[in-house]
């Protein structure tokens, strides 16, 4: 390397220097540097010519650390990597009350069966080897007056909807329904106002008619109910009938007692009924609590179909399910859900652009939805119309109920299986 150092240099002992060779001008710097340890040069300048750079080089072979050897790049996979499923058991410090809807003779009552619901220890179909400890049940409408239905409810109705006690039979042989549901419109004070007695008369038909359990409908008046229910429960005494419903609405009229007396009484099971609050169902049963055993309570916290609030109903279900499970006592009751309130929508069953699909299928469809998300929010009773709805809830519960038999099966095996 050939390195030519110009210096411009100038202190008070020195005078200005130009253009020496770097070699001649080392005995100076020398002297300058002596007694020193920092030599300042102004308006220095270096001219390169070519540079060589020598970098030193070591045997590998003969060093005392050798490098590693370069790590060698993965394979690619030929296969699939097997993983196997195994279940983790989860365990809950409470549990869902069980409570049996009707009575046959050797318990008092008329009926063929009874139909028990609830007991449930997990929350509903988080492990396949943890089924229901009862299937939920299903019961279908009656009402006991000609009523307005939608044309594809009302085709397979028509000819029985004035005669409730042959619906209710139709419900059961044709449609295969665990529960009749007899909802007493005519007893509305606004609509015919029909006296206790009448209504008593009509539950009486429909006792007769079927041997199922039998669920009993108000028309929403807390006082005429009461009169209702109170008339009804001493004609079927023994029967085990489920009153739907009683409300908070019926502790202002003063008349909760009367209902809650007259089902202990004669042997009947309450639905206590609340809109979407989880306080007020506590509220309401705990004041259930003074007249009836907690072995006799349904709740129904409300369905509400479709979008945003069948979420919300989801959510106060789920959240109703898990708080009975952690231990909350006040809410560890079955809980019965309308899917027929799919049909209060009348996108379920009008004429709509073809895209929204023929109303014949989009009514069942929505009220199959409404029960089957629902149903994995724990519900252990649902009220249905539609035979198809109930058909395909029927299924889907079968479906979900079956125990399974191989707890490690590998997840590929199922992922990519061919369905034919």
């Amino acid at each position: 390397m050939e390195v030519s150092v110009v210096v411009h240099k100038k202190n008070k002992d020195t005078d200005r220097i130009d253009g020496v060779d770097a070699l001649s001008l080392a005995p100076r710097i020398l002297e300058l540097l002596q007694g020193v340890q920092q030599l300042e040069l102004e308006n220095f300048s270096m001219e390169i010519g070519d540079l060589d750079l020598f970098i030193p080089f070591q045997n590998l072979a003969h060093s005392p650390h050798p490098a590693s050897a370069p790590p060698l790049l993965p394979q690619k996979p030929t296969d699939l990597i097997r993983e196997l499923y195994h279940p983790r058991v989860v365990s809950y410090p409470g549990h869902i009350r069980e409570v049996t809807l009707g009575a046959t003779k050797a318990d008092g009552g008329s009926r063929a069966h009874t139909v028990t619901i609830g007991g449930a220890t997990t929350p509903a179909y988080t492990d396949i080897l943890i089924p229901p400890v009862h299937p939920p049940a299903i019961s279908l409408d009656v009402f006991d007056m000609k009523v307005s239905l939608p044309r594809v409810l009302r085709e397979h109705v028509a000819d029985v909807m004035e005669d409730p006690a042959e619906w209710a039979r139709m419900n059961v042989k044709k449609f295969g329904s665990d529960i009749i549901t007899i909802h007493l419109m005519s007893t509305d004070p606004l609509i015919r106002d029909t006296t206790p007695r009448q209504a008593a008369e009509t539950v009486e038909e429909i006792l007769q008619a079927v041997d199922v359990p039998i669920i009993v409908g108000g028309c929403g008046d807390p006082k005429k109910d009461a009169a209702v229910f109170t008339a009804v429960a001493e004609m079927a005494a023994g029967e085990r009938l489920l009153l739907n419903s009683v409300t908070l609405d019926m502790v202002e009229a003063k008349t909760l007692g009367t209902v809650a007396k007259a089902a202990h009484d004669h042997g009947h099971l309450l639905l206590a009924f609340t809109g979407l609050e989880l306080n007020n169902a506590k509220e309401l049963n705990r004041r259930l609590y003074e007249y009836i055993p907690p072995e006799q309570i349904v709740m129904d916290l409300t369905t509400v179909a479709l979008g945003y609030g069948l979420e919300y109903s989801f959510t106060i279900h789920e959240r109703a399910r898990y708080a009975a499970l952690m231990g909350d006592t006040e809410l560890a009751h079955p809980v019965i859900s309308a899917a027929t309130n799919a049909w209060a929508a009348r996108e379920a069953w009008i004429e709509m652009a073809p895209e929204y699909g023929p109303r014949e299928l989009r009514g069942p469809i929505w009220e199959s939805l409404n029960a089957v998300t629902l149903l994995l929010a724990g519900i252990d009773l649902f009220m249905m119309m539609h035979p198809a709805s109930v058909l395909t809830l029927k299924d889907v519960i079968r479906r979900l109920g079956n125990k399974g038999t191989d707890a490690a099966i590998p997840a590929r095996d199922w992922v990519g299986a061919r369905i034919s």
